[in-house]
Formats: structure tokens, C-alpha cells, sequence
């Protein structure tokens, strides 16, 4: 594992500052007050996705071809996502097109499909949602049930899709059906691409444990798509549909995030009084994050071996669901401490007064919390890095 930056990453790093420094929008209070559809909030943050790709900081490693960078050098695509999180910027609205859809048409996608669809992921033009879980079908997706009859040249779709977040305001929707309902359950699936305006969708939005309505209900009633829009060959879309989720577990884990978090924790800990002094002088508070910082600089280091397997063309193997189990249990973690930290002012949420951090940990709390269960939940993490990873024989 190579722990250092050489000359030429530093300069990089410092430009991505600067640039980062000038150029990323100050916080508008009045947008948290509008609906995620609403089209003030959608132009304002397709417009901050063009300037990074019209800087080059989106997808660098993308071929030229389809609007990338054609850059192979992973660190300063790596650098680029770490300073993003440093400068606080917003988060990128075609965040599923860029890191979930685009590396799987890059792997699994025809030449036709790179052609149509990458360029428009890369400048948020077209923007898109994941439609994998269903009713009844989350920890175990393979046993969905939406169904895709292939007529002639076209798909007719039929079902529901459940927790589907921006599908409210997604143009496309990368989709798992169930093209042969007598194969076994992981091979009569199909991995296809479906415009949302195509009649016969409805979208529902539904609140979520944050407050927030970023999750949606989707029902698809006799839904025409056609065969062309198929990715991978006809009912081996789960092999299709994992590649997507090896880079989702990727995103989720994010250990530059869960550093920032630690920081803001510990600085929390120094400024908010306990029992007449600092939190961060109580010797239990001290334990936990002692405890805390470890897992942290653990995750940091299982990065970084990550990142240098990436650069030396190696197979990460299991490494990603190690990201997302221990990633996201990690942030919920960091973020339960803020809040016993803060005691009696715990309850408070957004906006209330005296507040701390304007109700940010209670947020990330239950944030957190869904992201523990999106993508695959920890317990469906554990039984593949058990049976896969360490050899253990399958429940019965």
C-alpha cells in the first residue's frame, strides 16, 4: 500500500482548491424550503454539475469519446471527489447516472447505449433513478416481481417499484424486471432503460424518516420500452445489476465523509459543556471516541488499500460491501454520539430554538440510519462477505 502523494498530486490537489474555493455556490437558505421537484432547486443544481464538468472534475476517467476525460490516472479523480467534500459543496443531482449507470454501460452497455446516454449523465441533462426495490423484494431483490413481457421489439412493463429516490424529478430509470417468471429467480431477470415520461407511469412520493420526500413509489401499467433499451443479454440482468451495486456500495461507504463527520464530532465535543465542562474532558465521552477514532482511521486505511489496488489494476474483491457495511454503521455510529453529547438539547430538531448545529446531527441520525438498510442492508453484507469472503457454508 502506497501512503504518499508524489509532486504532481499535491499541485493537483492545490489547483482543485482553489478552484473549489472560488467556485462553489453559497448555501441559499431558501431552497431547503422547496420541494426536491420544484424547478428552482433542479436548475440551480444542474447548473453547479456543468461547471464541474466543464472544469473536468466529473468522471475524469470516462473516454473522450463519450464526454470524459479520458484520464486513467485514478488519484486525481479520487483527489477531485475528497476536496468536493472538504468545500462543503452540494451534492451532485445526477449522482445514480455518474457513479452507478455510466461505470455499468462503460462495462456492460452496447456501443449505441454509451453513445446516447453518457454524454447526457455527465452534464445533468438527463438525470436518473435506480428502480431495483419492490414491495416485498428489498433485502432480497432477485425475488422481484415486476414483469417485462418482450412483444415483438418492445417490452410491455408491469409492477411497482418502492424507495426510489428523485424519481419525482429523474428523465430515465435504470430497471431490474422479470422477463421469464419460470427460471430461477436470479436468471429470468432483464436490465433495461426506461424514459419516464413513457405513458402508463405514475410516480407517489413518500415522506421518509428524515422528513424529507426523496423516496417515491413507482407503478408501471402496461409501460412500452423497447428492446433496444436492453442492457446485457435477455434475462442475465442480475450479473448486469450487480456491477450497479458494486459501485453503489462504493458510493455509500465514502470514508471521506465519515472523516469530515468525526471531525465535526470532535469539534462538537470540545465546545459543548457537560456536566460543567467540555464533553471532550469526560472520560466516557473520551472512551467513545477513542473508540470511534479508531474505526475511522480503520476505514481510512482499508481505503487507501482500495484506491492502491484500483492503481495497480487489482481486484478489490470484497473490499467494496466491507466499505458499505462498515461505512454507513460507522457514520450512524459518530452521528448517535453527537446526540448523546448533546444531552437534553438532542430532541431539537431543524429550526427549533437553541438548537445546536442548526438540527444537522439529528438529520444525519436517521439519515444514516436508511443508508444502513439501502443497498443492500448489513445483514445481507455479512452473509456475502461470510460465504464469499471467508468460505462459510450458506444458511440452510
Amino acid at each position: 500500500m502506497d501512503l504518499s502523494y508524489s509532486k504532481q498530486d499535491k499541485a493537483f490537489r492545490k489547483q482543485v482548491r482553489a478552484w473549489m474555493k472560488k467556485n462553489v455556490p453559497k448555501k441559499d437558505k431558501s431552497l431547503s424550503t422547496l420541494a426536491p421537484d420544484d424547478p428552482r432547486r433542479i436548475e440551480r443544481a444542474k447548473a453547479w454539475q456543468r461547471s464541474l464538468h466543464r472544469t473536468g472534475y466529473v468522471a475524469r476517467g470516462w473516454p473522450k469519446e463519450y464526454g470524459g476525460q479520458g484520464d486513467s490516472d485514478v488519484m486525481r479523480q479520487t483527489i477531485v471527489n475528497e476536496e468536493l467534500i472538504l468545500a462543503r459543496a452540494p451534492g451532485l443531482i445526477g449522482a445514480s447516472g455518474l457513479t452507478m449507470l455510466g461505470p455499468t454501460l462503460l462495462q456492460c452497455g452496447t456501443e449505441q447505449q454509451k453513445q446516447r446516454y453518457l454524454p447526457t449523465v455527465l452534464t445533468a441533462e438527463e438525470i436518473w433513478c435506480q428502480g431495483y426495490s419492490e414491495p416485498g423484494s428489498g433485502s432480497d431483490l432477485a425475488s422481484l416481481r415486476t414483469r417485462a413481457e418482450l412483444v415483438g421489439d418492445e417490452f410491455i412493463i408491469n409492477g411497482q417499484k418502492v424507495w426510489t429516490s428523485g424519481a419525482q424529478f429523474s428523465d430515465w430509470m435504470f430497471c431490474l424486471v422479470r422477463t421469464d417468471p419460470d427460471a430461477p429467480k436470479h436468471r429470468g431477470i432483464s436490465y433495461v432503460l426506461i424514459d419516464m415520461k413513457t405513458p402508463g407511469i405514475t410516480v407517489r412520493p413518500l415522506v421518509q424518516m428524515t422528513g424529507d420526500a426523496g423516496f417515491n413509489e413507482v407503478f408501471f401499467e402496461d409501460v412500452r420500452v423497447p428492446r433496444d433499451n436492453l442492457v446485457g443479454d435477455l434475462h442475465q440482468g442480475w450479473m448486469v445489476a450487480n456491477a450497479t451495486l458494486f459501485h453503489e456500495r462504493n458510493m455509500l461507504g465514502s470514508t471521506t465523509r465519515t472523516q469530515m463527520m468525526m471531525h465535526n464530532l470532535l469539534r462538537l465535543a470540545r465546545s459543548h459543556r457537560r456536566y460543567g465542562k467540555p464533553a471532550a474532558e469526560d472520560p466516557v465521552i473520551r472512551q467513545k471516541l477513542a473508540e470511534l477514532l479508531g474505526r475511522v482511521e480503520a476505514m481510512k486505511y482499508h481505503s487507501l488499500r482500495q484506491l492502491t489496488d484500483v492503481i495497480k489494476g487489482r481486484r478489490a474483491g470484497l473490499g467494496a460491501m466491507v466499505n458499505k457495511l462498515v461505512g454507513t454503521e460507522l457514520n450512524h455510529d459518530i452521528c448517535a454520539l453527537a446526540l448523546e453529547i448533546m444531552n437534553s438539547y438532542a430532541p431539537l430538531k431543524r429550526g427549533a430554538d437553541r438548537v445546536i448545529d442548526n438540527g444537522v446531527w439529528q438529520y444525519e441520525f436517521m439519515f444514516t440510519l436508511g443508508l444502513i438498510i439501502g443497498g443492500g442492508t448489513s445483514q445481507i453484507q455479512k452473509n456475502i462477505i461470510s460465504e464469499r469472503g471467508l468460505g462459510m457454508p450458506k444458511s440452510g
